[in-house]
């Protein structure tokens, strides 16, 4: 990975840059305590098939915004740096309100998965959406695929994003069959701490995002500027 213009061109690349911001904004271990409380009524083994397809469900929700979602923009004729800088506001907002208020967002999820306790499929709606992968993740993850690089870069790219995904529903599998455990081991006030640390990281990855976005508009305006000749 580089800084400046900031193409991820590799694999190692993408996937340092996706997955810390996938796990940020997904929050698999705050998300894994809702889990619980939802799903609190049914035993160890229905909970652990629900975690199976939860994670399977996010991966695929992941995977297609990642691989889609930028050219979907694109193709409605929103520019690559307009939707970096786009998207990057939209990593650093959900950023901030995830550092001012990570109770905030615990009682959001709770409420939107609520209606999970009297329902019996529910591994899709609510539990994978909204709680694990909702609006917020679907347009983190397309705020990523914004920085695609040009040329034979991208398939590398792409790779690497797809395994950050990958290892991000993994997590959310893991810590969701042993929500439990995470309840009894972090409790509330450790999972806002990390909640807060993870957050601040997600800030400053969106305003990388927007510094590359800016200079992906700015530098062809400047050159051409420099280049103008002067009567």
């Amino acid at each position: 990975m580089t800084v400046g213009p900031w193409p991820v061109t590799t694999v190692v690349g993408a996937f340092l840059l996706a997955f810390p911001t996938l796990f940020s904004i997904i929050n698999p271990i705050g998300s894994s305590l809702v889990f619980y409380n939802v799903t609190s009524d049914r035993s160890h083994h229905d909970r652990a098939i629900l975690a199976q397809r939860v994670g399977l469900y996010s991966f695929a929700i992941l995977l297609g915004s990642i691989l889609l979602g930028g050219y979907v923009l694109t193709f409605f004729g929103v520019s690559l740096g307009a939707l970096r800088i786009g998207g990057g506001l939209v990593v650093s907002v959900q950023a901030w309100n995830l550092l001012l208020a990570p109770e905030a967002q615990e009682t959001r999820k709770a409420g939107e998965a609520a209606p999970a306790t009297e329902r019996d499929d529910i591994a899709f709606f609510p539990l994978t959406m909204p709680l694990t992968t909702g609006p917020g993740s679907i347009s983190v993850a397309i705020a990523l695929a914004s920085v695609r690089p040009e040329g034979p870069g991208l398939i590398p790219f792409f790779i690497g994003m797809a395994l950050a995904a990958l290892l991000n529903a993994f997590l959310v599998w893991l810590l969701y069959v042993g929500s439990d455990r995470v309840l009894s081991f972090l409790g509330p006030s450790g999972a806002r701490v990390l909640n807060r640390l993870a957050a601040f990281l997600l800030l400053c990855i969106g305003v990388q995002i927007v510094i590359t976005g800016a200079e992906s508009v700015l530098n062809p305006l400047l050159h051409a500027a420099i280049h103008t000749p002067t009567r």
